[in-house]
Formats: structure tokens, C-alpha cells, sequence
């Protein structure tokens, strides 16, 4: 089995830029998912977005969940549950606009550092984009412009945490899914695991790695592609030991964004490949995803195909 890949961004800025832009290629076509190292965040910035994080949870989620827990009797489960999540989360939107202002129980110092963490994120995102472009072929901006839609791109922060669980084998942390969006970034647990993706169909565990994100690509990136780069299942499991952190940054498309194949892309395409991924409205895409998440994406695509067509 390959190893899970990782890439060294300040490689890009010497002898090895080729070799990297090659990894990076291959880990967009092969994986759907890669790691980063050296991407220009500082390390003690995400020391702190980590403390914080976890002192957040410990004093205004963790009784929340253990509620939840035991109003919904998932305590001792004898049969698996395949109609909801082990985690604990709540969600901050930063663009079009903010509304990290009006989120309850957050201190005025993670109200702040969250807003710079989504400032550095935003850049990083775009960053990662026009590297995309460069090895799709497509013009510096062509991403981020096909992001856009009217109002620019859509952008928030899914801040999750997955308490140990005992019965780990009955109930996922998440259930497995693509992600409906454009390039995600998560900065995870250093220490606990559970991430996994499913590769050549056998389940990969994505290593947990200190001060790194993973990179992972979303259901809009595969069609403006045309399937030359792929969006991927992945899950989490649940751990009989520790509570694990995940800070997920989805840079998407505008509600209003017309998502379609990039014809540069197209041109150089069998004839067959041509005409297999639709055109749509990104909001369009998001309602019917809203109840198909947890399946299969093919027949999504199909459906919107059929009503493009219609």
C-alpha cells in the first residue's frame, strides 16, 4: 500500500518546484487527499487555534454531548446506528459574510484568533488553488474566478470534536461522504487518529501530524476537472480513548457560481469523457446534496445532469 502523501510547500521555491508540482498532481488524481507541511502558518498561531479549541469544548460542549448521549440511549449499543454521527460540532461562516460575532459561549480571544485563522486559511486555499490550475493546465485564477458567482466564494469553518466512544464499533464518528464543496483544509488532532479515506476500496487511516493540514478535494473540483482530479470517500471512526479535534475550512463555490467543466480541460479529452459531468448552479447541487450526503455521489451528478438537460 502507497504511503498516505505529504508535501513540503517551501519546496516550490527552489530546485524541487517540478517534483513537488508532480506530487501534488498525483496526490489530486490518485488520493483526492493530501497533507501539508511548511505552508506558511505559524506553528504557535496553531498551538493556539488547538488550545483554544479543546477549552472550548471542555467547558461548553462536552456536558452538552454527554446529554445528548444519554437522550438518545447511545450508551450501551447493541446494534450499529446508521443514521447519525459520534461528534460534537458547531459551524462558523466567514464568508460571503461573517457571523463569528453572534456564535454563543466563545471568548473574545477565540472569537479573535478564529477570524485570523480564517484570513490565513482563506489564502491558503487560494494558494492551493492556482496550483491546481498550473497542473490542470488553466490559467493563475481560473479556480477562484469559477468559484466566484456574484457575491465571490463561500467559506466557513465546521469545528468538530469526537469524544472517546464505547462502543466504537457500533456508530461512526462520520459517516462516510464526499464533500460537496471545492478545496477543504482541515487541521486535525495531533495525536488522535480516526480520519480515514477509501482507497482502491480498502480503508486508509490519514496520519494524524503536528502543525500540518490535510487537503482534501470536494464534489465541484472533480467536474470542473472532468474527473481528472476526484473528490473521495472518507469517514471518521470512533476511539475507545481520547477526544479528537478537527477544524474543517471549506472554501466553496458562490450559491449563484455556474459549475461546469473548464473547456481547456475538455479539449484534450477522448471524445467519450467529454460530455459525462453536467453544468449547474452550485446551489442547485447543494439542496439535492442536503439528502444524499451519506451515498453515493455518481448519481448526483446524474441527476443534474438529467435537469440541465430537461
Amino acid at each position: 500500500m502507497a504511503t498516505f502523501p505529504v508535501i513540503n510547500l517551501e519546496k516550490l521555491n527552489g530546485p524541487e518546484r517540478s517534483r513537488t508540482m508532480d506530487k501534488i498532481n498525483d496526490a489530486c488524481e490518485n488520493w483526492g487527499f493530501f497533507q501539508v507541511l511548511n505552508h506558511g502558518i505559524p506553528h504557535d498561531f496553531l498551538d493556539t487555534v488547538e488550545r483554544l479549541t479543546k477549552e472550548h469544548y471542555k467547558k461548553c460542549m462536552e456536558q452538552r454531548f454527554k446529554e445528548l448521549v444519554a437522550s438518545k440511549a447511545l450508551e450501551g449499543l447493541q446494534a450499529e446506528v446508521t443514521d447519525m454521527d459520534w461528534e460534537s460540532t458547531f459551524f462558523i461562516r466567514h464568508l460571503p459574510q461573517s457571523n463569528v460575532t453572534e456564535i454563543p459561549d466563545l471568548t473574545d480571544e477565540y472569537r479573535n484568533v478564529m477570524k485570523e485563522f480564517a484570513v490565513k486559511l482563506e489564502n491558503l486555499a487560494e494558494e492551493l488553488l492556482d496550483l491546481l490550475c498550473e497542473n490542470l493546465g488553466l490559467e493563475k485564477g481560473y479556480l477562484k474566478k469559477a468559484f466566484n458567482g456574484s457575491k465571490g466564494p463561500t467559506f466557513g469553518t465546521k469545528v468538530s470534536n469526537y469524544p472517546p466512544c464505547p462502543t466504537p464499533d457500533k456508530i461512526k464518528g462520520l459517516r462516510a461522504h464526499t464533500d460537496a464543496g471545492g478545496i477543504i483544509l482541515l487541521f486535525q488532532d495531533p495525536i488522535v487518529g480516526g480520519l480515514q479515506i477509501l482507497k482502491n476500496g480498502e480503508w486508509v487511516d490519514v496520519p494524524p501530524m503536528r502543525h500540518s493540514f490535510v487537503i482534501n478535494l470536494g464534489d465541484q473540483l472533480e467536474v470542473i476537472s472532468n474527473g481528472r482530479y476526484r473528490s473521495v470517500e472518507h469517514r471518521v471512526m470512533t476511539q475507545t480513548q481520547g477526544s479528537r479535534m478537527s477544524i474543517a475550512s471549506f472554501y466553496n463555490p458562490g450559491s449563484d457560481a455556474i459549475i461546469y467543466p473548464a473547456p481547456a480541460v475538455v479539449e484534450n479529452e477522448a471524445e467519450e469523457k467529454k460530455e459525462w459531468y453536467p453544468k449547474f448552479v452550485f446551489e442547485d447541487y447543494m439542496k439535492l446534496y442536503a439528502g444524499m450526503k451519506f451515498q453515493a455521489k455518481e448519481p448526483r451528478f446524474e441527476a443534474m445532469k438529467a435537469t440541465s438537460t430537461a
